[in-house]
């Protein structure tokens, strides 16, 4: 009890814990669309791509960083998703050219020009002390804002997500859908940055969703399992790190890794393929009359 209520009289780990715990529902909640969709290397690759605007942001309005990565992680992901609609070039390719391009300029920019905001390391891995009221208000706007886009969209979500082709000639407008998908896991990317960091974040919209896929064949179920686990990792992670004295974001995907890993061994893997599980052409058809629109 002592070790459980020992940090709770430091107002930094308060915060922090609050801030790590909604950060891992977060993206525990919106990896499961991603995951589903085969687009796991799109939260590494927005991640990066993100870390770009952070960079050159800096040097024009440090102040205004945050708005910058956003503007620049958005236009990323359209940039991704307009670019592999068009078929010539694959989701992965285009997210391999533009993302690292992204990347590597806003190292270029830091090592040439240094940073007058949040520091180089904290960007790449972190820091929950670097927490200020106004980035606690923002991770909780786009946490309701992706409740709220599931909540209207669910059904149609659920459409595109199994049958995209199917979907698109029954009237569900995926291309706007995945836009607007893309938009919030954008915001979700950034909202978390400070705490998981550029390099970890994307591991967190994978493990969770992964590990709900593995414990049951219902979408809803699983959207709930992700959520509690990201939830789960975000806690537990923040203890660890104060305990160990290791960066937040480390010991949040390492407890996850750990779920990860007793999961496995205890359902040999079963439902890590996209395929085994649900019942696509019976969801597929049940869903079609009524998300036309």
């Amino acid at each position: 009890m002592d070790a459980l209520f020992e940090p709770l009289s430091y107002a930094f780990f308060n915060k922090g814990l609050i801030v790590a715990t909604l950060s891992g529902a977060l993206l525990g909640f919106i990896g499961v669309f991603i995951v589903l969709r085969g687009m796991s290397y799109i939260g590494h690759g927005l991640s990066h791509s993100i870390f770009g605007g952070f960079a050159a942001s800096q040097l024009f309005a440090a102040q205004f960083y945050m708005l910058g990565a956003g503007l620049w992680g958005i236009a990323s992901a359209l940039a991704i998703t307009t670019v592999a609609r068009r078929g010539r070039v694959g989701a992965d390719a285009a997210i391999g050219v533009i993302t690292t391009a992204s990347f590597a300029l806003g190292v270029a920019l830091f090592a040439k020009f240094g940073t007058s905001g949040p520091s180089f390391e904290n960007a790449l891995f972190g820091s929950i002390l670097g927490i200020s009221v106004q980035q606690i208000i923002g991770l909780v706007a786009v946490s309701i804002l992706a409740a709220v886009f599931v909540f209207l969209r669910y059904r149609a979500l659920i459409f595109s997500t199994f049958d995209p082709d199917v979907a698109d000639v029954s009237g569900v407008r995926v291309a706007r859908l995945e836009a607007m998908l893309m938009i919030v896991l954008s915001l979700a990317i950034l909202a978390t940055l400070t705490v998981i960091g550029v390099t970890l974040v994307a591991a967190m919209l994978v493990i969770p969703a992964v590990i709900g896929r593995m414990l049951t064949d219902s979408f809803g179920k699983m959207l709930a399992w992700s959520t509690g686990i990201g939830m789960f990792c975000g806690f537990v992670g923040m203890y660890a790190s104060y305990y160990a004295g290791v960066p937040s974001g480390t010991m949040i995907v390492l407890v996850g890794a750990v779920i990860f890993v007793i999961v496995l061994a205890i359902t040999g893997g079963r439902g890590l393929r996209r395929s085994a599980g649900l019942d696509k052409h019976h969801d597929v058809a049940e869903l079609a009359p009524v998300v036309t629109r």
